[in-house]
């Protein structure tokens, strides 16, 4: 599958109803999915892999994964509606993507990769949210590719390092918003973004 294909399947992906703005819910771009994805694969970090999606929404990133073929792929959300819209999803597409109700503190299964992106932790009731999933990611997975507003990479940084991991690759985006929550005050916003990749050992 060429990168284009697979980035006009996810745009089939169903979006969010009622967006949580305590979850900090947005879809993420399919455009940057599929490319995040297949520099993934350059890594050998997908194909026959165990990956995992944290934060996973309505499953954009647990679904290219399947599709492109990882050996075992678990999307996890604490939202119930949201995950019963995934499976609904995969189950209607035949995609073998299982979907599970869960906090991230709770996930004790082990994968090889996760591809996720977490909270940017920019509203008062959900600071350093992305932190928190990215110490989830140390504990359960060998591989993490976590996408962070480029601004905060510095801290992000400093947690890797103090976690004893090591970030191998960065890759900036520009990540569209459209205007979602009644506190957003234009109808479109651009947020420079960053991609990284971390081994969570040295």
């Amino acid at each position: 599958m060429k990168k284009k294909e697979l980035e006009i399947i996810l745009q089939k992906i169903p979006t969010f109803d009622n967006p949580s703005p305590t979850f900090e819910q947005y879809l993420t771009p399919a455009g940057i999915v599929a490319d995040i994805i297949f520099t993934a694969h350059q890594f050998e970090d997908i194909k026959d892999k165990v990956v995992f999606d944290l934060g996973c929404g309505t499953g954009i990133f647990a679904i290219g994964a399947s599709l492109t073929g990882a050996k075992k792929v678990i999307g996890f959300d604490v939202d119930k509606k949201i995950i019963e819209k995934a499976k609904k999803y995969a189950k209607k597409n035949n995609l073998s993507v299982e979907f599970l109700e869960k906090d991230i503190l709770d996930i004790k299964e082990k994968c090889d990769t996760i591809l996720m992106n977490p909270p940017f932790g920019a509203q008062k009731s959900n600071l350093k949210a992305d932190r928190k999933f990215i110490e989830r990611g140390f504990k359960i997975s060998a591989v993490i590719y976590t996408i962070h507003l480029t601004k905060t990479v510095p801290f992000i940084e400093k947690m890797v390092s103090a976690l004893n991991g090591e970030i191998t690759y960065y890759k900036n985006y520009i990540f569209p918003i459209k205007h979602t929550y009644i506190f957003h005050e234009k109808k479109f916003v651009e947020y420079d973004v960053s991609l990284l990749r971390i081994l969570t050992k040295r």
